[in-house]
């Protein structure tokens, strides 16, 4: 049954159903039934003509049609209907399919009315309302929230806005029975948590009796779509825990022992010290390690990365004493730099051999380095996307560094796994803090550690929010660091979709910069997408080295630059950028000993949500907590990196608002789990049935292992 083709539906028919399927990917029965309203309108109420107001957003009228006519010409040509209650008169007025309304409706008929209401010289009027004929059949199927769903201009054409798409799910609603809805959840679940069935579930999600029954339907749902989302991820991660095997490092060795005892660049903190025991026990374990390290900006996630590749290089394969190999893999030439010249420093003392390999990387140099990692000689590769590619051949490849996780896709993971016999360990690095939530149904397959300690010594950065009209109080305090010996980022927004106008926008600033910050006594330096990679090494090198003491640049600072002594950044039309790049950008600074600052420059005006960013950055250096606002105010689709099908899958629950349900879900499957991992019992094959019909209709879930 609900597999039937949507075209079979009475009042669709193939027209219909071509808008239905181009538009709201609505192809057969089971796709409409779990299109859901977006929000729902209380119908208890009724209002009197006397009541209305423009403040209400919408009113529910009941009385009779007094007179009803045709005006107007041509274009402006319309039905006007005279709607009376017992307290006064409202005009209704149709300027589309008038005439088929006109046909419908009948002097002296009680009716009910629903819409909104303007005011037109001087009088309340309703612009095409739903009307329908006030029986005893309408008042019985009259649910107290009248569901509301999205439309677009093409479906609305077809007579398919919100009141069409309502209609449809009647028609369905009264065609389906409880045997053409099959049951998800065993008995057991459900009654468990006290659930409604799935039956009842989607007939109260679009026709809600009661506020009560319309909770219990979210519940039901929602719990549906996360429980198997952890399903599926906590049953990967179990198979994968029993049959991937990974390579055995049983020892602590010379190298490891060596950097820790002479060349830390500090004392490692609680959490870097809990994080590492973590990867110590995973390598040793001889399962293959899949973890995701999560670190605010600043919190010493490299160094942990280190550790973690001396531990491997250390060990050796047992058939041929071969010692293992490591790498790195970063997103961006910039960022793989910097890991290289991070690790150069910190190593230099030892002898250990560390390659950079990326696109830019001359091929004299590229076959020496292929060489080098066949033949073992090579320890440490950092590299792009460059160390992917076929060529690229390990003699023992051990562990795997993944910066910047939500860059790549799960092919090219997959491909570094390849590049040994057996997989190497995987440890997937990322800056961006991500909410409980999210990584929960993202990441729900992979261990996870966090380190949110930041390192002894680091001050917080203080943040301010200035409107245009303080730009000179801002400019004074820029003179004033400069004087201190201070260096500034100055950073403006570059958004696609307005590249010119940004470009324009940065060149502007500059120019003023220019003026206000005069040579000789200031320098300014220039960075962005549109200058050679010479041009901005030549930029970047004067700042690094301090011969510029104002950097103007836009966001491709955003990663991979750490001066020390930059502590002040100021972020131009920050109402433009999202939480989590502003909290990336911000962290630029702060890599000193003195004290940092971030100043968030807007216009005058700002919205409801923009406001609220400003004060989020303002009031904290919590990543974690501005990933969870952020999840709020954008949700997950939105937040970079999380357009995986894991999460787009879902039609009803919502991450940033459910994550009790969430949580109730992942131990409900895990119990199940831990009972029957196989789902070979009688009372779990739903559950396999369901998964494999899941697997069947999904594309692309992002996993990795």
């Amino acid at each position: 049954m609900l597999d039937t083709p949507i075209e079979y539906l009475k009042g669709i028919g193939p027209q219909r159903a071509e808008v239905l399927k181009k538009e709201l990917g609505i192809y057969i029965y089971r796709d409409l039934i779990t299109y859901y309203p977006f929000r729902y309108v209380d119908r208890t109420r009724f209002h009197k003509v006397s009541e209305i107001s423009e403040d209400l957003p919408h009113v529910q009228l009941r009385g009779v049609i007094d007179k009803m006519e045709i005006v107007g010409q041509k274009k402006v040509k319309r039905l006007v209907v005279l709607f009376r209650d017992n307290t006064g008169i409202v005009e209704l007025v149709w300027f589309k399919g008038y005439n088929w309304v006109a046909q419908k409706l009948q002097l002296g008929v009680e009716y009910c009315v629903f819409g909104k209401a303007t005011s037109f010289n001087g009088r309340y009027n309703l612009a095409h309302p739903e009307i329908e004929l006030v029986t005893e059949d309408f008042l019985k199927q009259q649910s107290a929230f009248q569901s509301v769903y999205n439309s677009t201009e093409k479906l609305k054409f077809r007579g398919l806005d919100s009141e069409g798409i309502r209609k449809a799910q009647k028609t369905l609603s009264f065609q389906l029975q409880d045997q053409h809805i099959e049951e998800t959840l065993s008995e057991e679940i459900v009654s468990d948590h006290k659930m409604i069935s799935r039956f009842k579930a989607f007939q109260q999600i679009h026709f809600p009796e009661n506020a009560e029954m319309l909770g219990k339907a979210e519940f039901r749902l929602k719990f549906d779509e996360l429980f198997y989302i952890q399903l599926r991820l906590l049953r990967l991660n179990k198979v994968r825990a029993n049959t991937v095997h990974g390579f055995v490092f049983p020892k602590v060795g010379k190298l490891f022992n060596e950097f820790f005892s002479d060349y830390l660049p500090f004392e490692l903190t609680g959490a870097q010290k809990r994080v590492m025991k973590e990867i110590r026990l995973d390598m040793g374990s001889g399962r293959q390690m899949n973890r995701l390290l999560q670190g605010d900006v600043g919190s010493g996630k490299t160094l942990v990365a280190l550790l973690s590749i001396l531990l491997a290089i250390d060990n050796t394969r047992a058939s041929d004493g071969a010692h293992f190999q490591a790498c790195i893999m970063a997103p961006t030439e910039i960022l793989a730099q910097q890991h290289f010249e991070t690790f150069k420093s910190l190593l230099q003392e030892m002898s250990i051999e560390i390659a950079l390999l990326t696109g830019s990387t001359k091929t004299k140099e590229r076959k020496s380095i292929h060489s080098k990692l066949l033949s073992g000689e090579l320890n440490i590769l950092i590299g792009t996307h460059a160390l992917i590619e076929d060529v690229v051949q390990f003699k023992n490849i051990g562990l795997v560094v993944i910066d910047e996780q939500h860059r790549f896709g799960v092919q090219q993971r997959a491909k570094l796994r390849d590049k040994n016999t057996s997989p190497p360990h995987m440890l997937i690095m990322t800056a961006t803090p991500i909410p409980r939530t999210l990584a929960m149904t993202l990441y729900g397959d992979l261990d996870t550690s966090i380190i949110d300690e930041l390192p002894p010594g680091r001050k917080a950065i203080k943040t301010m929010h200035y409107m245009e009209s303080q730009r000179l109080r801002v400019y004074g305090f820029i003179k004033e660091q400069v004087a201190l010996g201070r260096q500034v980022y100055i950073v403006y927004p570059l958004i696609q979709e307005s590249e010119k106008m940004d470009y324009q926008n940065l060149q502007q600033g500059y120019d003023n910069l220019i003026v206000e910050f005069p040579a000789p006594n200031y320098q300014v330096s220039i960075v962005h997408g549109k200058l050679n990679k010479d041009q901005k090494e030549f930029e970047m090198q004067r700042f690094i080295k301090g011969e510029t003491q104002i950097m103007v640049a836009t966001t491709v600072i955003e990663v991979g630059v750490n001066i020390p002594n930059a502590s002040i950044m100021i972020i131009e039309s920050a109402e433009r950028f999202g939480l989590s790049q502003l909290h990336q950008l911000r962290g630029r600074v702060g890599r000193g000993a003195e004290q940092s600052y971030c100043v968030l420059m807007t216009g005058y005006k700002l919205g409801v949500d923009s406001r609220m960013r400003m004060e989020t950055m303002v009031r904290t250096n919590d990543g974690f907590e501005i990933s969870e606002v952020d999840l709020k105010l954008r949700g997950p689709g939105d937040i970079e990196g999380t357009q995986q099908s894991g999460v787009m899958d879902l039609k009803l629950a919502n991450l940033a608002q459910d994550g009790q349900i969430l949580q109730l879900a992942r131990q409900t499957a895990q119990s199940l789990l831990d009972e029957d991992m196989n789902l070979e019992t009688e009372k779990n094959k739903v559950y396999l049935v369901q998964l494999e019909l899941q697997q069947k209709n999904r594309q692309n879930w992002s996993k990795i292992g």
